[in-house]
C-alpha cells in the first residue's frame, strides 16, 4: 500500500520530512520484525522506547518511521511521520489494520478475557464453530508468545483467517484471548468484536495494574458499546454483575443456566435449552466454560441443538484439569495451568469431590519469578487448607531465587496439609505420583501447556504432563 494511502486513516498525522510517495509492505514497533519497506512505529514501551531504535529500524529497511517526537528533524530525506503525544500504540494498531484492509471485518470475531477461562472458552468457541460451517481458529495463550499479540502481528494474523476461509469458501471465524495487558496497552484499539464474553476476576497482574480496580476497568474496555457488538458474561460473581449491569442487552450466564448436572472423571453431562450436553472436559469449571461458549455461539447463528452437538467432540484443552491417567497404584494425575489463587482453589476443590471422602489430594505448585509476589503467600494457604500433601517446588522462577519463592509459599501455610518444598521439579512430581495411592487425585498445577522451564534467561524443555508420563511408566 502507497504511504499516502497508509496515513489516511490518520487523520491527526503530520508529516514532518520525507516522501509519502513509497510502498509499504508491513507496519511494525519491533526491529527485529523490521524488513525492506517496513513502516516503523515508536511505540513506548514499559521498560524500552521505540524511539531510541529508529536508526536500527531505518538500517533494517524501514521506509518511514512514526514518532511522537522529533528524531531525525525537518531537513532529513527520510520519512518522519508525528502524531500526538501519547497516541502511538492506537496510531499503530489503526496502521496494523488498514495495511491489511481492515481483516478483522470480515471475520466472526470473539475477544473472551478475565483472570481464568479464557483458553478452554475459547478452544470451545472453535470447535463449535467448526462443527457448524465456519473455518474457525482461535489466537490465545496456546498459539503464540502472548496471549493477545502485538497490533502488527494481530492483524497479520486476521488476514491471513480470511485468506485462508476464502480459500475454503467458509466464514472466517477468530476467537481471540483478550489479555487486560492488550487492552492496556491498546493492541486491539479499533477493533470491533462480534462478542465479548467475561469469564471471571480474581488477583493477578497486580504487579501490573496495582489495585483490583484497575485491573476490572481495563477488563470492562472491552465491553464498551463501541467496541463490541454483543456481550456474554459470567454473572456467578460481584464482578460479572457489575460489568453486566452496564450493558442492558448483555446475556447472563450463571450455573441457573444448565441444569440436571452430572460429573465424573470423564467430564459432565447438563441441560441447556432442552438440549442434553455432554462436555469431555472435568469439572464445574469447564460446565461454566461450556455454558460461555455455547452461548456465545447461539449469538453468531449456531442452533442449541447444533451447539449441543458440537460439544461433544470437544478435545482435550492442554494444560487445562488435563487428565493425564492412573498411576500404577491407581490414582488419578491431573495438570492444570492454574497459577492463581481463584484458579489453585478451583482446581483443588474439583480435586476434592473426585477424590471422595476416603481419597486425598496431592498438589504440586510453585510461582513464577518476576511476577505478583503478593498471591504467593495466598496460594500457600490455599494448598495447604485443600490438600493433604502439599508439595511446593520451582515454576519458572526466572531472575528470582527460587528458594525465595517457595519461602514466600510457605510463609502462608495455615491449614493441616503435609508440607514438603522439593525445588526439583522433577523430583516433586516424581515424589506426588509415587506416594499417592488409590483413590487419591494428584494436581500439577501452574504450568500446565508450557514446554520449558524458565531459569534465568535460559528456557529447558519440560512439560509437566510429558514428565507425569514418564514417571508413571
Amino acid at each position: 500500500m502507497r504511504l499516502s494511502q497508509l496515513i489516511t486513516s490518520i487523520p491527526e498525522a503530520q508529516v514532518l520530512s520525507g516522501s509519502l510517495d513509497l510502498d509499504v509492505t508491513d507496519v511494525q514497533l519491533d526491529t527485529r520484525a523490521v524488513g525492506p519497506g517496513s513502516l516503523f512505529c515508536c511505540v513506548p514501551g514499559t521498560s524500552q522506547d521505540g524511539h531510541d531504535f529508529v536508526s536500527a529500524a531505518v538500517a533494517a529497511g524501514a521506509v518511514g518511521v512514526v514518532t511522537e517526537r522529533d528524531v531525525f528533524g525537518s531537513d532529513s530525506n527520510i520519512t518522519e511521520i508525528r502524531v500526538p503525544l501519547g497516541t502511538m500504540r492506537r496510531v499503530c494498531a489503526r496502521l496494523s489494520a488498514r495495511i491489511y484492509d481492515d481483516p478483522a471485518q470480515s471475520l466472526a470475531l470473539v475477544g473472551i478475557t478475565g483472570t481464568n477461562g479464557k483458553t478452554t472458552v475459547a478452544h470451545l468457541v472453535q470447535t463449535i464453530l467448526g462443527h457448524s460451517g465456519f473455518d474457525a481458529s482461535v489466537i490465545g495463550t496456546l498459539t503464540g508468545a502472548r496471549t493477545t499479540p502485538p497490533a502488527p502481528e494481530l492483524h497479520a494474523v486476521f488476514a491471513e483467517r480470511v485468506r485462508h476461509a476464502l480459500a475454503v469458501k467458509k466464514k472466517g471465524a477468530v476467537a481471540l484471548e483478550v489479555s487486560s495487558h492488550a487492552l492496556d496497552q491498546e493492541r486491539v484499539a479499533g477493533v470491533v468484536f462480534d462478542v465479548a464474553v467475561f469469564t471471571n476476576l480474581s488477583p493477578e497482574h497486580l504487579d501490573y495494574h496495582e489495585t483490583m480496580e484497575d485491573y476490572f476497568e481495563t477488563k470492562a474496555q472491552l465491553f464498551e458499546p463501541s467496541v463490541s457488538r454483543h456481550v456474554v458474561i459470567w454473572t456467578g460473581s460481584k464482578e460479572g454483575e457489575e460489568l453486566a449491569l452496564r450493558r442492558s442487552d448483555a446475556c447472563r450466564v450463571n450455573f441457573s443456566t444448565a441444569q440436571n448436572i452430572v460429573l465424573d472423571i470423564n467430564g459432565s453431562s447438563f441441560t441447556w435449552r432442552d438440549q442434553a450436553v455432554s462436555v469431555p472436559l472435568l469439572g464445574m469449571v469447564n460446565v461454566m466454560n461450556a455454558l460461555l461458549a455455547l452461548e456465545t455461539v447461539t449469538v453468531l447463528g449456531v442452533s442449541a441443538a447444533d451447539g449441543a452437538v458440537a460439544i461433544s467432540k470437544a478435545p482435550r484443552v492442554p494444560g487445562r484439569m488435563d487428565v493425564v491417567g492412573k498411576t500404577a497404584a491407581s490414582a488419578q494425575v491431573i495438570v492444570d495451568y492454574a497459577h492463581t489463587p481463584e484458579a489453585l482453589s478451583q482446581v483443588l476443590r474439583e480435586a476434592r469431590d473426585l477424590a471422595g471422602e476416603s481419597g486425598k489430594v496431592v498438589i504440586v505448585f510453585g510461582c513464577g519469578g518476576d511476577r505478583d509476589q503478593t498471591k504467593r503467600p495466598v496460594m500457600g494457604a490455599i494448598a495447604s487448607e485443600l490438600s493433604d500433601l502439599m508439595i511446593v517446588t520451582t515454576d519458572n522462577p526466572r531472575h528470582e531465587k527460587a528458594t525465595d519463592i517457595a519461602a514466600q509459599i510457605l510463609a502462608g501455610v495455615v491449614g493441616s496439609a503435609e508440607v514438603l518444598s522439593l525445588p526439583e521439579r522433577f523430583q516433586a512430581i516424581e515424589t506426588a505420583i509415587t506416594r499417592a495411592q488409590e483413590g487419591d487425585v494428584v494436581v500439577i498445577a501452574g504450568k500446565g501447556h508450557e514446554e520449558t522451564q524458565i531459569i534465568g534467561d535460559l528456557a529447558t524443555p519440560f512439560n509437566d504432563r510429558d514428565v507425569a508420563l514418564q514417571v508413571m511408566g
